[in-house]
């Protein structure tokens, strides 16, 4: 095959032209529409190679980023996409003399009706990522002043035992912490769920040293409902100081993209 005769695909959208102008995506190549004939659906993509992206870590890092960047922006400009994984291509056949717009063309109409459905259930919805963690110290404070001996009794310990009595401390407060963890959790999920129309729970993106875990998640949420989820967590972090809160977004929706018609068979290995 030649250079670019594969179309390195970003997402499927609404026909909407001009959505794509200015667009850059990995390397700075610079994006396009491809409408597809018989729908009112394109495909965001760039012209390529017919092999995938492949690179240390950190320039997939940066690829990934990249693309990233690519969809929200096109997403900003119409309110609804299907966001593509990393390395999605399709290929010109050769054999049959399908060039890759055709072939693309022809996965879309596939799928038409599923696209469309997905489209519209998503068009005005955005994804927030909501990490929520206790600070095991400040959760375990009153426990740990309880469990304490008093000032300047620990006097004269020999080095080894200051060592234990800190395990011990640190013991407590990861045990104090987890269970008021498990108590958390369920409320704050059920407010959450009060405020967004689904929810998915996620690793959390970094572990601290020093916090548990309360609740990690993906929430898909109407636009006008964002500032009610900043409510929901500012309430929440009120009633517990100790909570640490990592509010993240808006994004694509790419949580809740899982039920996507199915990528062609050209998505390339990373």
């Amino acid at each position: 095959m030649t250079e670019d005769s594969a179309l390195y695909v970003y997402a499927l959208l609404p026909d909407r032209p001009g959505a794509a102008d200015g667009v850059t995506g990995l390397d700075g190549r610079r994006l396009r529409l491809v409408p597809v004939e018989g729908t009112a659906l394109a495909a965001l993509v760039h012209d390529a190679a017919p092999e995938p992206f492949q690179g240390d870590d950190d320039h997939v890092r940066r690829w990934v980023a990249e693309q990233s960047e690519a969809v929200t922006t096109v997403w900003e400009r119409t309110g609804t996409l299907l966001p593509m994984t990393f390395n999605v291509l399709v290929a010109a056949d050769t054999a049959s003399g399908r060039g890759a717009e055709q072939r693309l063309g022809d996965w879309v109409r596939d799928q038409r009706d599923e696209v469309t459905g997905q489209l519209d259930a998503l068009a005005g919805r955005c994804e927030l990522r909501v990490e929520v963690a206790l600070e095991r110290g400040a959760a375990g404070e009153a426990d740990a002043r309880a469990a304490d001996t008093p000032e300047g009794e620990d006097d004269g310990r020999s080095p080894g035992m200051r060592r234990l009595l800190a395990k011990q401390r640190e013991q407590r407060e990861k045990n104090t912490a987890g269970q008021l963890a498990d108590t958390l959790h369920a409320g704050l999920r059920r407010k959450l769920l009060s405020v967004a129309e689904d929810l998915r729970d996620r690793g959390p993106a970094q572990r601290v040293p020093g916090e548990t875990a309360v609740l990690s998640a993906a929430l898909l949420v109407r636009r006008e409902d964002i500032d009610a989820v900043g409510a929901v967590l500012s309430e929440a972090r009120a009633d517990e100081p100790a909570l640490r809160i990592r509010f993240l977004g808006p994004w694509p929706p790419y949580s809740f993209t899982e039920t996507r018609p199915h990528e062609p068979a050209e998505r390339a290995a990373g």
